[in-house]
């Protein structure tokens, strides 16, 4: 895999700043070192059997099996006439939300749905292989993260070895914004489904680099570190989507019996 140094840019990007278009200038399986250290990596498409339960995540998803919460999320595109149907859906464990009259940790209500088993399980099972794939590239982050995960979470909270939770974002752009909510050292992993359309980009200014979010593609980054956005989605045909599955640990779990 080639190695990419990071190193410190100079940028005026703030949190809550809307992401415009950035062509990707990774795009090639890579392998990021800061300060000699690696941090995170991106492969340009998953193989194996972690392709195969993407897939079968991704095409449960697209289907009214698996429960879905409808978003409104600005697509950054000028044209609000390109602007895209948007969905998530989120499973494993949920923090405690105190303003929505829920100051307690839960289960994502989409288990107890049946119809959404098959997505559940397909997802679990790419979790475990996405996890390999972590511990076969970078063996010190999966370490290291097992270690923060076993100190800290309980078991009941955990999706898979490395995470607590996952969310499946369909059509969704992200302004610039830092993920305060994960357990810091850690990371988080994405794998992206895009079929006819453009853009759904990872960028991240602090470092100038933003990595294709190609079909199959996976990026291994720790969301907390730095302030960073996804690029609006641009379907190039009818029914075109990118869509993002995601495995994060969140801090919210810390210490909970």
């Amino acid at each position: 895999m080639k190695k990419i140094n990071l190193i410190q840019q100079q940028h005026n990007v703030q949190i809550g700043d809307i992401c415009g278009h950035i062509e990707p200038n990774i795009k090639e399986d890579s392998i990021f070192l800061y300060e000699g250290e690696p941090i995170g990596f991106y492969i340009k498409e998953i193989s194996g059997k972690l392709k195969q339960y993407i897939e079968i995540a991704n095409n449960e998803l697209l289907s009214e099996r698996v429960p879905k919460s409808e978003m409104r999320r600005s697509s950054g595109l000028r044209d609000s006439s390109a602007e895209v149907k948007q969905y998530s859906t989120i499973i494993g464990s949920c923090p405690p939300k105190p303003h929505m009259r829920r100051p307690y940790p839960s289960m994502s209500s989409v288990h107890q749905v049946k119809t959404a088993q098959t997505f559940i399980k397909a997802m679990l099972l790419a979790c475990k292989e996405a996890e390999e794939v972590v511990r076969e590239i970078t063996p010190n982050i999966f370490e290291r993260q097992l270690n923060i995960i076993e100190t800290n979470i309980p078991k009941k909270w955990r999706f898979g070895r490395l995470f607590t939770s996952s969310i499946s974002n369909f059509n969704i752009p992200a302004p610039f914004h830092r993920d305060a909510g994960n357990l810091e050292g850690c990371v988080n992993v994405i794998i992206a489904k895009k079929e006819n359309a453009t853009g759904g980009n990872t960028t991240v200014p602090d470092y100038a680099a933003t990595m294709d979010s190609s079909d199959n593609s996976m990026l291994v980054y720790p969301a907390w570190r730095n302030v960073h956005g996804v690029t609006p989605i641009v379907p190039i045909k009818e029914g075109g989507y990118r869509n993002s599955l995601v495995f994060y640990p969140l801090k919210a779990f810390k210490g909970l019996e």
